[in-house]
C-alpha cells in the first residue's frame, strides 16, 4: 500500500482542481466533473473560474455550455449542459432510507407525510413539473407547488410567515423534474429545460458511482464518509450501494486509510509542485473536500473559513490554506483585506495582490488594494 503524507494531498488537489492554470476552455475544467457551487450575489462560480483559468473569466449567465441547477445537496451548482440530464438519474436516492437522509428528515416528518420518502420526493417532482411550465420566482413556484402536494409535505415557515413546501424537499425534487435556475437572477427563478426526460423512478447505480469516483479524484484521497458528505447521504448508504470498488485504491495517509482512483495513485504519489498563489472563493470547489481537518488542520483556523454564514474567501499558497480573505468597495477600487495564518513569503503576498486585480477586474472596479492583518 502506497504512503504518502498530507503535503502530497493537497498538491495533488491542487493540480486535480486545475488551480496551476493549464486549461484555458472552461468546459475542459474538471471542477465541472462535480459542477461548481454558485452563490450569484458573490460571483462565486465567476471567481473559481478564474483562480484556474490563465485569461479573464467568461460570465457563464449567457453560456449554454453550462446549466445552473439544484443538484448534490439542493445546493447550485453550474453543470455542463451536455452531460447535464444524464446526471438527473443519479441524483435519485437509492431507497427510502437514503432519500430521508438527503432531506434531512426524522420519523417525525416522515409519519406526518404518511407515504415514504421516495415516494415525498416523486409526489414533489411530479407537482413541480406541473407547475412550472414557465420561468417562475421560486416563492410562486413554492406558492403553487403547496397546493397541490399533501399537506404533509408542507411546513409552516417563520421568516416568511407562510405554509409551504420544505425548502430541501422542493431543492431536491427540482432537477428531477427536469427544471433548472436561472442564471444571474434575483430572487432565484425557475424554469423548465427544452428536453424535460421523464421524472426518473429509481436511481441510475452507474451515474451515482461516478459521481463517487469523480468526488475522490477531486478531493482524493478520501473515505466514503467524506464522499455521502459530498453527496448528503450517510457513509452505510454509500459503501452499501455507491462506492465504485473496482475502480479505486487504498493509500495509506498519514497513518489514515483512505482512497483514490486506481489510474491517480501515481499521480498523488508523484505531484507537481503546488506553487500557485489563488484567490479561492467561498464554496470554490477546492474548499469543498469533506475532510476539512486535511485542508486546515488547525481547528480555529477551519472556524474562520467555514463559518455557518458570512463565509470569507480562502488564500492558497505555498501547497497550502494559508489565510482569509474578504472584499468590499473603496470607491471605484475594491478593498481586500486579508489575514494571514501561516508565515507567507514576499512574493506570495506580492501575488496575491496580483490575484486581487483579477478579482477587481471581475467586479467591474478599476483597481484594488490588499490591507495584510
Amino acid at each position: 500500500m502506497l504512503s504518502i503524507d498530507r503535503s502530497q494531498v493537497l498538491a495533488y488537489r491542487i493540480a486535480a482542481h486545475g488551480l496551476h492554470r493549464e486549461i484555458a476552455d472552461p468546459e475542459r475544467l474538471a471542477v465541472f466533473e462535480l459542477g461548481v457551487q454558485d452563490v450569484t450575489k458573490r460571483d462565486t462560480a465567476r471567481l473559481a473560474l478564474a483562480a484556474r483559468l490563465p485569461g479573464p473569466p467568461p460570465s457563464l449567465v449567457d453560456d449554454d455550455q453550462f446549466t445552473l441547477a439544484w443538484s448534490h445537496r439542493g445546493a447550485p451548482h453550474y453543470h455542463r449542459s451536455a452531460g447535464f440530464l444524464g446526471l438527473i438519474p443519479g441524483l435519485v436516492p437509492f431507497d427510502d432510507t437514503d432519500a430521508e437522509a438527503r432531506m434531512g428528515w426524522q420519523r417525525k416528518e416522515i409519519a406526518e407525510a404518511g407515504m415514504p420518502a421516495g415516494e415525498v420526493l416523486t409526489t414533489a417532482a411530479k407537482a413541480l413539473r406541473a407547475v412550472v411550465g414557465k420561468p417562475m420566482t421560486k416563492g410562486a413556484a413554492s406558492e403553487a407547488v403547496t397546493k397541490r402536494i399533501p399537506a404533509g409535505l408542507s411546513r409552516w415557515c417563520r421568516p416568511c410567515q407562510a405554509t409551504h413546501i420544505h425548502e430541501q424537499l422542493m431543492r431536491l425534487a427540482t432537477p428531477l423534474a427536469g427544471i433548472a435556475l436561472e442564471p444571474g437572477v434575483s430572487p432565484a427563478t425557475l424554469f423548465p429545460l427544452r428536453s424535460r426526460p421523464r421524472i426518473p423512478a429509481t436511481m441510475d447505480v452507474a451515474e451515482a458511482k461516478l459521481t463517487v469516483e469523480r468526488y475522490l479524484r477531486l478531493h482524493g484521497p478520501a473515505t466514503a464518509a467524506d464522499a455521502a458528505g459530498f453527496v448528503g447521504t450517510t457513509r452505510a448508504k454509500v459503501l452499501e450501494a455507491l462506492w465504485p470498488k473496482e475502480k479505486v485504491a487504498e493509500v495509506d495517509v498519514d497513518g489514515k486509510r483512505a482512497f483514490i482512483p486506481a489510474d491517480a495513485v501515481s499521480d498523488v504519489e508523484n505531484p507537481p509542485e503546488p506553487s500557485p498563489v489563488r484567490l479561492l472563493p467561498p464554496w470554490d470547489p477546492f474548499l469543498q473536500g469533506r475532510d476539512r481537518d486535511t485542508l486546515v488542520p488547525d481547528k480555529a483556523m477551519r472556524k474562520e473559513i467555514w463559518k455557518i454564514l458570512g463565509n470569507p474567501g480562502a488564500i492558497l499558497a505555498e501547497g497550502a490554506v494559508a489565510g482569509t480573505w474578504r472584499a468590499k468597495a473603496a470607491g471605484k477600487s475594491l478593498e481586500v483585506s486579508a489575514i494571514a495564518f501561516l508565515p507567507l513569503s514576499k512574493k506570495a503576498k506580492a501575488d496575491v495582490g496580483i490575484e486581487a486585480e483579477r478579482v477587481a477586474e471581475i467586479r467591474g472596479y478599476t483597481g484594488s488594494r490588499v490591507s495584510w492583518t
